[in-house]
């Protein structure tokens, strides 16, 4: 196995380059539960200091940098193309440099609070707090986890106001007053010295927590830059909000997930002492290829640029039942209970069967059959399974039949169906983290419908085809249509607005909007009198590697008639196979983009 990441305490948000959380002064209104073995209060004639609030703690170096500029720094800088067995000594080494400068200085030391609690999760805080002196005595040998000599400095501070001194004194007194370097965050007030130590820190924390990885001790110098490089870009996507929060939660869950375990794997190891029993052996087995499995996945997973419908998304696969032998079709009634004037306009000689949930009509299709929605609000698991050929249909408009997702499922509408047509319906997505339509495969068509979107919008893949007419598209973190290679999509008289309203930090980047369309092979794409406005992003987006066309248009497309814009832009959509006729563009960020 390779060897694990620094094994240190993990504070409140990973030291990504993001701003410093605000510091809780208030405390927890009670003296906190002690550690066992923590002298107690009570009688002892003395009253606990109360702590004063922490310092201010230097500005975050990385938040402001873009992603170019932040793979200039680990790439050309700081790894310099050496190769992933090195990076971490290269790390450290640069770190100890930096901590030569200065012996003593201040700095808030942030650990777990279990080392303070009996149970921490009763008390709402991410980490404990305190005001430390540091005392820098260099190690003999170059480790990332490099520790330093800490005191308790005056006056005593804390994020926590009437945590006891006392305790605070016996826990570092317990670890023989020495803590992990990267645990401690030097405070202003400072020289410029210290403001470098404390950049420092920020570049070695951000690497460990998010660049580094304990499989990457293989990849030689070249392909271990890219790799750092794309890294970057996923973590600015994930900042950006391209990449939606849901899902870069469920990445890194899954990561420390992958990093508990390593370490429970390496201290079960050591603590056999002899030969292993056969009992021990299975059982270091069994965690080594569980740890595999994990590592595969991740890698799969982060390849895919953390796409939702990656492999860490749990699948059910649905088989197809196509027509029936009779070749006969139902039409499904879903209400809690039906009339004759409810089912008036349906033909005499229709079949139809009467359900009071969506589930369980869609579960009762054959391809042919057709689901008459009344109005109301329902929720359908069975939409992330459709594979046959089949309308689902509202019978009023579309904000009277209200379908929500469940936050207990990840995916909500998912089709594998050769056809399948939705009509007058809203879709509103909550809690689920993909693409609230995707087109696996197959052909979807939406008519008259409104996405109310919380993750991406609707996503159609490799050889997957879509139409969207005279429908609503708003509220994706990401673009509103995003178009994978080998894809067909036709959108006319539609709305796609308020997608991808994030803050961006990195605007040479080019944030996804209404539409975005990656290239190789090339999508197509036919649009028409479609409104595409208020995205904080571009109105489309074309994502092309190639070095040839990485200027990204400056100009904003008013109307987005093939040729109104750069000649780069018009000769490309002439390539892809892009119609664009009547469509209104405004209040974008920018019309149209080429990104590389």
């Amino acid at each position: 196995m390779a060897s694990s990441a620094p094994e240190r305490q993990q504070e409140e948000g990973g030291g990504g380059g993001g701003e410093a959380p605000e510091e809780n002064n208030a405390g927890s209104g009670r003296s906190p539960p002690r550690k066992p073995g923590a002298p107690a209060e009570a009688g002892s004639g003395q009253e606990e200091e109360e702590a004063g609030p922490l310092p201010v703690q230097f500005p975050s170096h990385l938040g402001a940098l873009t992603g170019r500029e932040k793979a200039a720094l680990y790439c050309d800088r700081l790894l310099k193309g050496c190769k992933a067995e090195d990076a971490s000594e290269v790390i450290s080494k640069y770190l100890l440099e930096k901590m030569k400068l200065k012996e003593k200085w201040l700095g808030v030391w942030k650990t777990n609070p279990d080392l303070f609690f009996v149970s921490s999760e009763e008390i709402p805080i991410p980490y404990v707090g305190v005001l430390v002196e540091v005392t820098c005595k260099l190690p003999q040998n170059l480790s990332a986890n490099i520790k330093v000599s800490v005191s308790v400095a005056e006056p005593f501070s804390s994020n926590i106001a009437n945590i006891p001194r006392s305790l605070v004194d016996e826990v570092l007194e317990e670890m023989d007053h020495c803590v992990p370097l990267l645990e401690i965050y030097p405070v202003q007030g400072q020289d410029s010295v210290v403001s470098d130590i404390a950049k420092a820190l920020e570049i070695v924390r951000f690497f460990y927590d998010f660049l580094w990885r304990d499989w990457d001790d293989d990849e030689n110098s070249e392909t271990y830059a890219a790799l750092i490089e794309e890294r970057i870009k996923i973590w600015c996507d994930i900042q950006n909000g391209i990449i939606p929060a849901p899902i870069a939660h469920r990445f890194r869950r899954n990561l420390e997930k992958y990093k508990s375990m390593h370490l429970e794997l390496i201290h079960y190891q050591s603590n056999i002492k002899e030969e292993p029993t056969p009992e021990e052996a299975i059982e270091c087995w069994k965690k080594y290829y569980e740890l595999i499995m994990l590592c595969g996945l991740l890698k799969i997973w982060e390849d895919l640029r953390l796409r939702a419908h990656g492999p860490l998304t749990p699948r059910i696969l649905k088989r197809r039942k196509g027509y029936r032998e009779d070749r006969k079709t139902v039409t499904h009634i879903v209400a809690k209970t039906v009339t004759a004037e409810m089912v008036k306009d349906l033909s005499s000689d229709t079949l139809t069967q009467q359900h009071d949930n969506l589930n369980s009509a869609l579960d009762s299709c054959y391809s042919g059959d057709q689901v008459l929605i009344f109005p109301g609000e329902y929720k359908a698991a069975s939409l992330s399974m459709l594979t046959e050929d089949i309308i689902i249909k509202g019978t009023g408009r579309p904000d009277e039949t209200i379908i929500i997702s469940d936050p207990a499922h990840e995916s909500f509408v998912v089709s594998r169906a050769q056809n399948v047509k939705l009509m007058n319906i809203t879709l509103l997505q909550q809690g689920t983290v993909d693409g609230i339509v995707v087109v696996e495969s197959g052909h979807t068509a939406l008519e008259n419908c409104v996405l109310k979107c919380e993750g991406t919008g609707i996503c159609v893949l490799v050889g997957a085809s879509l139409t969207v007419t005279n429908s609503e598209i708003t509220g994706a973190q990401g673009a509103g249509v995003e178009l994978y290679p080998g894809s067909t999509a036709i959108l006319e008289g539609n709305k796609i607005h308020h997608c991808s309203n994030f803050r961006t930090s990195d605007s040479s980047r080019g944030s996804l909007g209404g539409i975005n369309i990656k290239v190789l092979p090339a999508p197509k794409l036919k649009m028409k009198n479609n409104h595409i406005h208020s995205n904080n992003g571009y109105g489309v987006t074309i994502i092309k590697p190639s070095e040839q066309l990485c200027a990204t248009t400056e100009e904003t497309v008013g109307c987005a008639a093939a040729g109104d814009g750069d000649d780069s832009v018009s000769k490309l959509m002439q390539e892809l196979s892009l119609e664009i006729n009547t469509n209104i563009l405004e209040d974008n960020a920018k019309g149209i983009s080429i990104v590389n």
